[in-house]
């Protein structure tokens, strides 16, 4: 089991880029030389992060992007919602249906509990936290 996938690591490295630049816009070509995300996966992952509120892009000469709102304010969750939805750790479902011993599984209590500890531990982290 992956908890974050491929397309959300970039999207973390990418914002914790722009996060440490202090507000400068940072281009799309800077990025790609510092941290080696291929092209065509950081153009996606940029258009998601600026259609999610997390960056805003500047189009024309010198432009590129800045982060939304403060570091501080942008949390990890915010960040695997986008490219992942929510935190699901069990699904419940068997033979591709709502498992009907779902309300009193003791298994899905106990994997309840744990995913609101993790998401509550993700969701203390922020972009700040990590340029620090």
């Amino acid at each position: 089991m992956k908890l974050l996938t491929r397309n959300t690591d970039y999207a973390v490295r990418a914002v914790i880029f722009i996060a440490g630049k202090n507000g400068e816009i940072v281009s799309t070509a800077e990025m790609i030389r510092a941290l080696k995300i291929p092209t065509p996966f950081l153009r996606k992952i940029l258009q998601a992060l600026s259609r999610a509120g997390v960056v805003v892009s500047q189009r024309g000469i010198g432009g590129g992007f800045k982060l939304a709102r403060p570091a501080e304010r942008i949390s990890l969750t915010e960040i695997i919602h986008v490219f992942q939805g929510p935190l699901k750790l069990n699904e419940c479902l068997f033979m591709k249906s709502l498992c009907p011993r779902r309300k009193r599984c003791a298994l899905k209590s106990k994997i309840d509990g744990i995913e609101r500890y993790v998401t509550a531990e993700l969701e203390s982290i922020t972009i700040g936290s990590l340029i620090r």
